[in-house]
């Protein structure tokens, strides 16, 4: 059979991620936060783009309406099919206008002196540092403190030390006996207790600070801890041969101890959330609000919008004139995407108002059971679009601040049949049987899934444990009140 060439048309589809694609889908699953944080990079690194100062309302964007980045494009399109304004641009004649006006403020005097940077900036200072410091102070010899600055950088956030004795010698040949000393003096630093290899020996030193060595609380913190953790208290006060109001006032002491000593000195920055959407109930009806406050109103620079319609000699470098080319697509493309995001959140949180119009109505004991596939199936997208929408996204409401993801959770079947009930509605009528138990004999696991069966919920019981650790409520023999 001989081998021949041919051309032959065929149409097909394929996704290909573009530019613009891409950017969209970096922007969608950014919070407001970052998003503001990129659109600020943009700013500084294109000419081309600029923050609008004019204030105005904002309406809300609509499936048909063609926003301003499309109507713009468009207008692009059109004048690029007809002619190459970038040929026709008089640069020379543009910087030599720009050259010379600025004129650089000249700093105002206040007649103050402005604190130093030393008086004005402060860092909160860690566990690893507050015990640097405190080493600095008490070690004699530079061995020593290198041997400390090994154990301190072998310790958690809890304060509790990571690192076996062998581990510590091979980090600089230290022996057994200087790594003991020095560990020794480093657990009576402040706070007390920390570098220890496990709970009973934290707590243990700490109890020895207070002068109860050899007291029955070391008793119980050393021998009996199974005991006093699953409130065993008869039982441990006949092994101690002690009354039991006694054996109280040995607890009490113990439970002033601090298990996790290191996590006072733990520096967790602070974390703003802001509310991507507003909810807002007029008359009988939730109407939908982007928050659009913070988030800068980008547009084309006027200066090179000039420059574009102006004609000229065309004698600049075809690179100058590639790179200003470059610049303004980007800018179209980031301004197209940026509406496109607040279109698709606003789809988003109009679905989530339309399908937990109960929850905002009567709380959340009225949580529908809502999966992502619901809203993609409702506004036409998919479901990797929504699950993006819905990432570090927070929707304000009457009833509260919540991340959107929030309002999406498993259904629980019910016995009488008709919908499934929300998980977290689960959880909370799990949270309600708790608190109204009576202390000296608490439910079961196997009793709440009976409680909640008597209620229309057949659930299984590894359920609601589950829920149950969710919720951080104890089992029921940790919620049983002690008897003293």
């Amino acid at each position: 059979m001989a081998l021949e060439q041919r051309l032959s048309v065929r149409m097909s589809q394929r996704l290909i991620m573009t530019p613009s694609l891409q950017q969209a889908i970096k922007l969608l699953q950014m919070s407001k936060l970052e998003l503001v944080d990129e659109i600020q990079q943009e700013l500084t690194e294109n000419p081309v783009l600029e923050e609008a100062l004019e204030e105005g309302p904002v309406a809300e964007p609509t499936e048909n309406e063609p926003t301003p980045a499309e109507a713009a494009g468009k207008a692009e399109t059109a004048d690029a099919e007809t002619a190459d304004p970038f040929e026709h641009i008089d640069y020379e004649s543009y910087f030599q206008d720009v050259e010379g006006t600025y004129v650089p403020r000249t700093p105002i005097e206040t007649g103050e002196a402005l604190p130093s940077f030393e008086n004005t900036l402060a860092e909160k200072q860690d566990l690893a540092g507050h015990l640097i410091w405190q080493l600095d102070m008490s070690a004699s010899t530079d061995r020593v403190k290198e041997i400390g600055r090994a154990i301190i950088g072998n310790l958690n956030e809890d304060g509790y030390l990571r690192a076996s004795v062998p581990e510590l010698q091979e980090m600089g040949g230290f022996s057994p006996e200087e790594i003991r000393s020095t560990l020794e003096m480093i657990q009576a630093f402040d706070p007390v207790g920390v570098a220890c290899f496990d709970l009973i020996e934290c707590l243990t030193i700490q109890l020895r600070h207070l002068g109860e060595e050899g007291s029955a609380a070391e008793t119980i913190v050393r021998h009996h801890m199974d005991k006093l953790q699953n409130r065993r208290y008869k039982e441990l006060a006949e092994v101690l041969g002690l009354p039991m109001d006694d054996l109280h006032a040995e607890i009490e002491i113990i439970k002033g101890l601090d298990p996790r000593p290191g996590q006072k000195y733990n520096i967790e920055s602070s974390r703003y959330v802001v509310p991507d959407v507003y909810i807002v109930k007029i008359d009988d009806d939730y109407q939908v609000m982007l928050n659009e406050e913070g988030l800068p109103r980008l547009r084309i620079s006027p200066v090179y919008r000039k420059m574009i319609e102006r004609g000229g000699g065309g004698n600049a470098p075809a690179d100058a004139k590639e790179y200003v080319r470059n610049k303004l697509r980007s800018a179209f493309r980031l301004i197209k995407s940026l509406e496109e995001r607040q279109r698709t959140i606003y789809k988003v949180a109009v679905s989530i108002v339309k399908h937990q119009r109960e929850f905002l109505d009567y709380g959340i004991e009225r949580m529908r059971p809502l999966v992502l596939k619901d809203v993609a199936d409702d506004i036409g997208m998919h479901e990797s679009t929504v699950s993006r929408v819905v990432n570090n996204k927070y929707m304000h409401t009457h009833r509260g601040l919540f991340e959107l993801r929030f309002f999406f959770h498993s259904g629980i079947a019910s016995v009488h049949g008709g919908d499934n009930v929300s998980s977290l509605t689960v959880k909370e009528r799990i949270r309600k049987i708790v608190s109204a138990e009576d202390d000296k004999r608490p439910l079961s696991d196997a009793a709440i899934v009976k409680v909640l069966l008597g209620e229309g919920l057949q659930i299984a019981r590894r359920t609601v444990a589950k829920y149950r650790e969710e919720l951080k409520i104890p089992s029921s023999g940790s919620r049983k009140a002690g008897t003293f």
